[in-house]
């Protein structure tokens, strides 16, 4: 949607019914700002120039850029992403366009671009991080906090190359984010060309910082809880201090989500052969999270007979359809793996179950069989039941 505001886009896709949705002008995600962007392409207010396909002839023949932004799940048993997907976008690329610059947004480990380049013996290869939230990605893009892209810094072709992205997106962004005035007082979107493998780590590290942030205040949470005093009352007084500020504060379950689960074990991974403790603590600390949560979700059931655990919605965040990696799974696992019944209230998830729990889009039937309703997120329709909701979304917000 962003580079489609100036530029021919072609966006190819390999699920059939996402395509039409899109050359439908049909957001195929919960993202207001895409359904907007849409809607405006649709009425001729926001004009769009791209196309949709499953055909990657057509998405790349005459690409100067070609964006992969496929996904990199991580592999547990090999502690490294998959990035064969990304290697396969690669090679459908150059199977029809040998000259496009072919830039990777997908994540991916440190020091990954300049090991395909070389294998490939293809310099004509580029990395850009995203850095956008659950369901407000294209409301990242208009409004970016910085826009990254590296390229080996000893190829000036590579480096105007990779400048020329950088461009195209600050092109795309919301006009008054060009005017802006930076926290260091500077003006504009901060831009930064580095090397690849330096743009890697600016992405890997910055999503485990933020992990950070999550595991530092649910553990607060956790010790509050446990000496019964009021966690809302300490984060606040903590944050009053300029160098912590009130940003990623608010307790949950443990992080999750697509990205920042693999982006830390990547990071952990990558510290083969190098000194470190915190970076392991962080994944720890995200397992041990989930641990307390069920057991004090197990606590609130005791004594009751054949108990149901209501799972109020799989997402991990509020206006989002997506639960790939949220923590309350984590959760259900440890609490199926003692026998409790888990009933899920998902209305997104167009299933009878999930991993053998029932779910149902009836959410007054699932409110009146749940003995416990736990919640990552708050939701105003669980007020006439929040006298037997386990939450720990104090500030309400995500």
């Amino acid at each position: 949607m962003l580079l489609a505001q100036h530029n021919e886009v072609h966006a190819l896709d390999i699920v059939p019914e996402k395509v039409d949705m899109l050359n439908d002008r049909r957001s195929p995600i919960v993202d207001k700002e895409i359904t907007a962007f849409l809607d405006g392409d649709r009425d001729g207010t926001r004009p769009l120039n791209f196309t949709a396909t499953l055909d990657p002839s057509q998405a790349y023949a005459n690409a100067d850029y070609a964006v992969v932004a496929t996904p990199t799940n991580y592999d547990s048993d090999k502690n490294y992403f998959d990035t064969s997907s990304v290697e396969a976008a690669v090679e459908a690329v150059r199977a029809v366009n040998r000259t496009a610059w072919i830039v990777i947004k997908s994540t991916i480990p440190v020091g990954y671009t300049m090991q395909i380049r070389e294998r490939l013996h293809d310099h004509r290869i580029l990395f850009s991080p995203e850095f956008l939230r659950e369901g407000h990605a294209l409301y990242d893009n208009l409004h970016p906090s910085r826009i990254v892209a590296g390229a080996p810094q000893d190829d000036p072709e590579a480096v105007g190359a990779a400048r020329g992205f950088v461009r195209l997106l600050a092109h795309g962004a919301d006009s008054a984010e060009l005017t802006r005035t930076n926290a260091d007082g500077t003006t504009g979107i901060p831009e930064l060309v580095v090397g690849p493998t330096e743009a890697e780590a600016i992405k890997l590290f910055s999503n485990t910082y933020l992990a950070l942030r999550v595991a530092y205040f649910n553990e607060l949470d956790t010790y509050a809880e446990s000496r019964g005093l009021n966690t809302s009352e300490i984060i606040k007084g903590v944050c009053l201090d300029p160098r912590i500020r009130d940003d990623y504060n608010n307790p949950s379950f443990g992080y999750g989500g697509y990205c920042l689960p693999k982006d830390t074990k990547q990071l952990l991974a990558n510290y083969t052969d190098v000194p470190q403790n915190l970076i392991s603590a962080i994944v720890e600390a995200n397992r041990t999270r989930k641990d307390f949560i069920a057991s004090e979700i197990e606590a609130r059931i005791k004594g009751i007979d054949k108990p149901v655990v209501g799972v109020y919605r799989l997402t991990m965040k509020a206006g989002s359809d997506n639960f790939r990696q949220s923590a309350i799974q984590g959760v259900m696992k440890r609490l199926k793996a003692n026998g409790i019944t888990v009933l899920v209230y998902e209305p997104t998830l167009d299933k009878p179950d999930f991993y053998g729990s029932e779910v149902t889009h009836d959410f007054a039937g699932f409110a009146a069989r749940a003995d416990v309703i736990v919640a990552n997120r708050w939701n105003g329709e669980l007020a006439p039941f929040a006298d037997k909701v386990f939450t720990r979304d104090l500030f309400r917000r995500d």
